[in-house]
């Protein structure tokens, strides 16, 4: 076994090492809770999962820490326009909503979303407003070091030096020189800065702003800035170095550029792998609120139960896009379909293994594909061939085979976090009463069978059809399914 990952900053699959054998320790960004979450959000932190799982998996002990931002400027905005005449009333929006209060809701859609698509906890999840003096002291260290200097004003911010840090730049492979300036200040106050690139590792309190939103700092009343809170929480729960640092693509600069810088800076070791996920498209274009081609994960869960989506956003190799089109969960739904149809089948004809059972193992390939850098679609190309697989042995009475393929299909769908979504909202009682309705004319329709009355068969069979109830006929009697859409 050979663990093989790509490394964002080295721009290269790297063999996997971790620094203290047996364990694992990832950090991955989580939300900005300043809205509810989008498709790419949910997709890193499937991609994440995914990644946990198979570590898991392959015996590792994983640390893993997801962070919530819960203090920045757009949360503060959006509190701030709730007690004004720009207020949206957007769907579960509040006026008058202090913005600690909204940072909360928003961060409780987050966990609804990832408890709902099967997202495993992370072992921390700290609040950035919970570690300020943890980011007090990482400032003093890079201002003792030389890499970072107060304002030159009164204004209270602190920057870091881009300057002082020769590798600034590396993460993503640019010049200094050709970067823009970090729009962290009003251009009026530009003066403020050495240098336009520095980037604000400390945001002085300004008139305006609720002063529940600054606390007391040696440089004066004020926040963190929105890189400084990632690389102070990290180093908390992690230590000064650690194995794997991931997050969306689009964070790699300015965010992760910046904390790798600041933290380098400081004397850490910092991250031995950077793992990017690829961005969600749709039809191939940006998803972008102005031109409307935006899908939320709320609405995909309209239109498809929670295995579906996450089968969805789970499919694709986690560097590559993932394009949404409007039948792509019809797509994702057949896939799981065909899953979920040998599960059934083998249940009903293979005995119950109990709870004591030993859990089964995924195929060698399929383990050869998760080991390659999460290739994931090929890791889905075993599954299906394995339910296949499992679906002949069924046929040819072939027990023995089945239930190994049942095994085999059961610890992959554990692998990839299929058997873990949440059962969606439904009345159990109704789906009971179906279950039995359906059985009943079922075994009306085998006691039609038996007599040779064919008529009454399709009958029932054509009544079952019209009620959307998929009938299928096999060597160990009918199996019944309720038709997607």
């Amino acid at each position: 076994m050979t663990l093989r990952f790509y490394d964002t900053a080295s721009a290269e699959v790297r063999d996997f090492v971790p620094l203290v054998p047996g364990k694992v320790s990832l950090y991955y960004c989580g939300a900005t809770v300043q809205g509810m979450p989008h498709v790419g959000h949910i997709r890193s932190a499937i991609a994440f999962d995914q990644l946990t799982r198979w570590l898991q998996y392959r015996g590792f002990r994983v640390t893993a820490v997801r962070n919530v931002t819960d203090i920045d400027d757009k949360i503060l905005a959006k509190s701030a326009a709730s007690f004004g005449p720009d207020f949206e009333d957007e769907p579960g929006a509040l006026r008058n909503e202090e913005w600690w209060a909204l940072a909360y809701r928003y961060e409780q859609e987050f966990l609804k979303a990832y408890d709902t698509l099967g997202v495993s906890r992370p072992t921390y999840e700290p609040r950035a407003t919970g570690h300020i003096p943890e980011m007090h002291a990482l400032i003093q260290q890079l201002i003792d070091r030389g890499h970072a200097y107060p304002a030159l004003d009164d204004s209270g911010d602190v920057y870091f030096d881009v300057r002082s840090w020769s590798k600034y730049g590396s993460l993503t492979r640019q010049r200094l020189d050709d970067m823009q300036g970090a729009a962290d200040v009003e251009p009026q106050f530009s003066n403020r800065k050495r240098d336009p690139r520095d980037f604000a590792l400390w945001k002085g309190y300004k008139d305006g702003e609720p002063t529940t939103a600054s606390w007391a700092s040696p440089w004066g009343a004020g926040r963190p800035g929105w890189h400084l809170e990632c690389s102070a929480m990290v180093t908390k729960y992690l230590g000064t170095e650690f194995d794997i640092h991931g997050g969306g693509l689009d964070l790699r600069f300015p965010h992760h550029e910046n904390e790798m810088a600041q933290s380098q800076a400081a004397g850490h070791g910092f991250a031995n792998f950077w793992m990017h996920n690829g961005m969600v498209t749709y039809a191939g274009e940006k998803m972008s609120k102005s031109i409307g081609n935006t899908v939320s994960p709320t609405e995909m869960l309209e239109i498809a139960p929670p295995r579906v989506v996450r089968y969805y956003l789970g499919q694709a190799q986690y560097r590559s896009v993932l394009d949404y089109q409007p039948t792509s969960l019809q797509e994702a739904a057949a896939a799981v379909e065909r899953i979920d149809g040998f599960l059934s089948r083998a249940s009903r004809v293979l005995p119950d293994p109990g709870p004591d059972a030993s859990a089964g193992s995924v195929p060698e390939p399929f383990g050869v594909a998760m080991d390659d850098d999460l290739n994931v679609p090929q890791a889905l190309a075993v599954l299906h061939e394995t339910v296949r697989a499992g679906n002949t042995a069924l046929t040819d009475g072939d027990l023995d085979a089945a239930g190994q393929a049942l095994a085999s299909v059961t610890a992959m769908l554990d692998v990839l976090g299929l058997n873990a979504t949440a059962t969606p909202a439904a009345d159990e009682q109704a789906n009971t009463a179906l279950g039995v309705l359906v059985e009943a004319q079922l075994e009306a329709r085998a006691h039609a069978r038996a007599a040779k009355d064919w008529a009454a068969s399709d009958a029932i069979r054509d009544t079952l059809a019209a009620a959307g109830v998929v009938v299928e006929d096999g060597p160990d009697g009918a199996s019944w399914s309720l038709k997607r859409g």
